[in-house]
Order: C-alpha cells, then structure tokens, then sequence
C-alpha cells in the first residue's frame, strides 16, 4: 500500500478534524463513535416513554441542541459532537448525519423524514479508495430552511436561509438563500 502520509505525523483523527485525506482506524475515533451509538440508542428508548424526559440523552449526544429544536427518532450519527441544531427546528424520523466534519442546521427549520447529511468524501480514483481514504467537507443549512421527505445533502454544501428543497432532491451544490430547489441533481426553479 502507499504511504499517503509520509512526512505527516499526525493521527487519523487530527487528519479528519482537519478536512484532510485520512484512514478511518484511529482509535479515539471508533470510541468516539461506540459513545454516539449507545446514546442514539438510550434516546430512542427513552423518547418512547418520555420525549421530554429524552432531551437530555440528544444534549448529550450533539455538540449543540438549541432552545425547543426536537428531533425524533431513530437518529443516525456517526460522532454526534460535530452536529449543531438551531432553536425551534424540528426533524422529523430517520434523519442520518454523517458527521465526520460539522453540520449546522439554522433555526426555525423542518427536516423532513429520511433527510441524509452526508460529509464523507472517498476518492474517485481506485487505489486510494481501495486503501481506505476518506475525508470529509462541511454542511450548512440556513435559518428557517425546509428540507422535505428524503432529501441528501452532499459533503461541503450550504443551503441558505428561508429555502425549500422538495421532496427526493439530491443537493451536490450550494442553494441560495430563499429558494426552492427540486430534482436529482437539485436546481433552483424560483425564488421565493
């Protein structure tokens, strides 16, 4: 195999916490993530008997869960630390956040079922992605953004505030604010 980091003393997880090519086997990391699946688990045991009484398992779980945002269950991490949620949002079954670098949802949104966020990057080319490298980019989504029923967000994307992505769009570039967006790959079709 090659030596994709000759020279770089660094850990896989300071390479991923960097945004850089990395070999997801850093120890740190597989603890890191052990911690998001028992507490994903906890949550969604303890939102059946009590949504109220579940809050703080999620507090504990994401980096930031702002003031009445609610999330249902089954919710899907991969660290929970790198996922910032805004004040009053609310998303709805199944979402998956793939947080290998951050995700910031605005305030005031609404996260339809079986949203994907997804950071992860793997290479194009064969060998390294046979090798294992990985990165990730960053997702932003904007205030008061409706991401409706199944839609995926693509690694390093930034949907604006005030916007709608319709149903099943499959987002791979950045959305302006206060516009709708529909289809595979996402287009803007009006401004709202």
């Amino acid at each position: 195999m090659t030596d994709y980091f000759a020279g770089d003393d660094r850990t896989n997880r300071e390479r991923m916490l960097a945004g850089d090519w990395y070999i997801a086997d850093d120890p740190d990391s597989f603890e890191q993530f052990k911690r998001a699946v028992r507490l994903q688990a906890q949550y969604a045991a303890a939102y059946v008997e009590d949504p109220d009484a579940a809050r703080p398992i999620l507090e504990q779980l994401l980096g930031r869960l702002g003031e009445q945002a609610h999330i249902r269950p089954p919710l899907y991490v991969d660290y929970g630390t790198y996922l910032t949620v805004g004040a009053r949002t609310f998303i709805n079954y199944n979402l998956t956040a793939l947080d290998v670098a951050p995700i910031v949802i605005g305030e005031d949104c609404q996260i339809g079922p079986n949203v994907q966020l997804l950071t992860p990057v793997h290479p194009v080319e064969p060998q390294p992605r046979k090798d294992r490298l990985e990165s990730a980019r960053p997702i932003t989504i904007g205030d008061n953004v409706w991401l409706g029923g199944g839609v995926i967000v693509c690694p390093g994307v930034t949907i604006g505030a005030d916007s709608v992505i319709g149903a099943g769009a499959v987002v791979t570039r950045d959305i302006p604010a206060g516009c709708l967006a529909l289809g595979s790959p996402a287009r803007v079709v009006r401004k709202l």
